[in-house]
């Protein structure tokens, strides 16, 4: 019985040592990566760089996320899209979060990407637009989105330039075509830090006037945007993906090839160079002002906006500003931006 007894307790330890061998034979590195899926505004150009620079790096890889960068299938998409529950963030303007809002999508900006406005009127040659007033008796092309008509009303009205003297023009996305046949003597909806620096390249001496200078109130062009509920259960991802995209704007400052080179990798189409000088462009429009956290929104400028909106039509009811934007989730508020704390 003793030999039986010892028998068996040799055989239950052996048992153990393969099982303890099993357990230390399985990997040792960190959980997962958690998929994160961004939708971008438009097809990807300078104005993403950060995004690149961020995942070029591993800044997204460390803060736990795998991020996936979709292309939209048109701009009107993106909202429509994370509202479905088809991606977890996306990327759109601050007048289009809005207008969802207003038709009853419960979503958020949770930070500004690019914090002050692109569009602009823009004409190209020696007889171009060089002032608001000079578009009396012009033809002017607009991508078709409402709000344009309404950028459009309001430079003419603080320019006193008679409405009905200016004829619009709905040139879709065919914005640069549209001014170099002659079809239209200005556009409005081109964006200075992309096709006003294109054009440059082309040599075609484009004239530029930002909107925001000339009547229209300020905004934030492009915003991030999530869904409230999302917000509540998985605000902590959220956090992570704004602290690594921070990161990868600084190194984008110190670097912008740290953002452009991903980007072309990815995108063999783009002109390598137009979206050099488009990042360095841009750089100043994708940091708030110092003290502020990557991402900050102003309150108070998205208030004076979302009445402007309401005031010229394109709002049912005036926003409620401070349920449409959250700064909870922003990296360091209040603190200096360096690596880890953008």
């Amino acid at each position: 019985m003793n030999r039986c007894l010892l028998l068996l307790l040799l055989a239950g330890l052996a048992a153990a040592a393969l099982a303890g061998c099993g357990e230390r034979s399985e990997p040792t590195s960190g959980p997962r990566a958690e998929r994160l899926r961004l939708m971008l505004d438009y097809l990807p150009n300078a104005d993403h760089a950060g995004i690149f620079a961020a995942k070029a790096r591993g800044d997204f890889r460390r803060a736990g996320l795998d991020v996936d960068l979709e292309t939209p299938p048109d701009p009107a998409a993106p909202l429509k899209l994370l509202a479905a529950g088809r991606v977890d963030l996306a990327i759109s303007y601050e007048p289009e979060l809005l207008l969802a809002r207003d038709a009853g999508e419960p979503l958020v900006a949770v930070a500004a990407l690019v914090q002050e406005p692109l569009t602009s009127i823009m004409s190209v040659g020696a007889h171009g637009v060089r002032t608001p007033a000079q578009l009396r008796g012009k033809t002017v092309g607009t991508a078709g989105i409402p709000y344009q008509s309404s950028y459009l009303k309001a430079v003419l009205a603080h320019a006193r330039v008679d409405r009905g003297s200016v004829r619009e023009v709905d040139v879709g996305f065919n914005l640069v075509p549209a001014m170099l046949s002659g079809k239209v003597d200005a556009t409005l909806g081109a964006f200075w830090n992309y096709e006003g620096i294109q054009l440059r390249l082309r040599h075609k001496a484009p004239h530029v006037i930002r909107i925001e200078r000339a009547g229209v109130p300020t905004y934030d062009e492009l915003v991030i945007v999530a869904r409230a509920a999302d917000l509540r259960d998985r605000g902590a991802r959220v956090r992570r993906f704004l602290r690594a995209l921070g990161q990868g704007h600084v190194a984008l400052r110190r670097d912008p090839q740290a953002g452009v080179r991903p980007l072309v990798a990815a995108n063999p189409d783009l002109d390598p160079k137009l979206q050099l000088e488009s990042v360095r462009a841009t750089l100043p429009a994708f940091f708030p002002p110092a003290g502020k956290p990557f991402g900050w929104m102003d309150e108070a400028a998205w208030a004076r906006y979302g009445r402007w909106m309401y005031a010229n039509g394109l709002l049912e009811r005036p926003p409620a500003i401070a349920r449409a934007l959250t700064e909870e989730f922003l990296p360091g508020e209040g603190a200096v931006a360096d690596e880890s704390t953008p």
